[in-house]
């Protein structure tokens, strides 16, 4: 299938005013929007209006905003598994839709909130199936993919757990493990789609510093859809923040986390102040 090559535009960043060069962009969404109806002629039950925002190799971009806001919908955009209603995605310059299923599952890897265990596996076996983007199946694994897939362990300190069953590890560790078979797509996009959740507080920072490591070293472009401001705060390079379908902002964390933004957006009273690093900081505050 023939790919279609637009050369990246060089926007203005969203808090700076500054350009970045078309050689740098790794993720260009424009102009995107999108709506979902049951019924073709009744009005949309929801719609997401058009949002634009692009992210270079090693950055991490936080989708934040409340439930039902439009999160989950963006990052299905953005792996290509929903089409927009208008609005284009480019990958590297090329338009992600009109890359071969096959390419666009190469380059873009997707962790959903849940993966469910469709049969008994080992996490060395769970982790190949994410080979099946080159034509792999378990049973015609070759010594590459198994050089790749226990190398994708290693990234996320996981290669002590290769040959423990997927059902008899906890929630923190399972997670490192579905990480790793995103890791063996070898993508240049990995998505994540609420990663933290059913996680504890250590497990969730443990998850976003391998993030961190990952993106710096390996040169991979991340996509974060999370409820944690302040980890989004810590981690994030920038921020999309949501709020019923619409885009109020993009930009570095410090930028987006506006006292006055925040509790209009989560309807809640907050604090917000910059740490010692220029990270923002979040605290619900009492009602009383």
């Amino acid at each position: 299938m023939s790919t279609q090559r637009h050369p990246p535009l060089a926007h203005a960043a969203a808090d700076s005013g500054q350009q970045r060069s078309n050689s740098d962009i790794r993720l260009s969404v424009e102009q995107v929007s999108y709506a979902y109806s049951a019924n073709p002629s009744q009005a949309p039950l929801f719609t997401l209006e058009a949002l634009s925002f692009q992210a270079r190799p090693g950055e991490i971009v936080a989708i934040l905003g409340p439930n039902a806001c439009g999160k989950s919908t963006l990052l299905k955009l953005i792996s290509g598994a929903l089409e927009p209603l208008s609005g284009r995605i480019f990958l590297n310059g090329f338009a992600t839709n009109s890359l071969s299923t096959k390419t666009r599952a190469q380059r873009i890897a997707l962790v959903q909130q849940e993966s469910p265990l469709l049969f008994p596996s080992r996490a060395w076996q769970f982790v190949l199936q994410g080979r099946h983007a080159y034509g792999r199946t378990l049973r015609f694994e070759t010594d590459d993919d198994v050089a790749i897939a226990n190398n994708a362990l290693a990234q996320v300190n996981a290669s002590h757990l290769s040959d423990r069953w997927m059902d008899k590890i906890s929630g923190g560790e399972k997670q490192r493990i579905v990480l790793a078979r995103a890791l063996a797509q070898q993508p240049l996009l990995l998505l994540l789609d609420e990663p933290t959740l059913h996680l504890d507080i250590g497990a969730q920072v443990d998850l976003l510093v391998n993030l961190r490591r990952l993106a710096a070293e390996n040169r991979y472009t991340v996509v974060v859809v999370t409820h944690e401001l302040n980890l989004a705060g810590e981690f994030a390079d920038q921020v999309v923040l949501l709020q019923k379908g619409r885009c109020l902002r993009v930009g570095r964390p410090a930028i987006v986390y506006q006292k006055d933004l925040l509790e209009q957006v989560f309807q809640a009273p907050l604090s917000v102040e910059l740490t010692a690093s220029g990270r923002p900081r979040v605290t619900l505050l009492s009602n009383n």
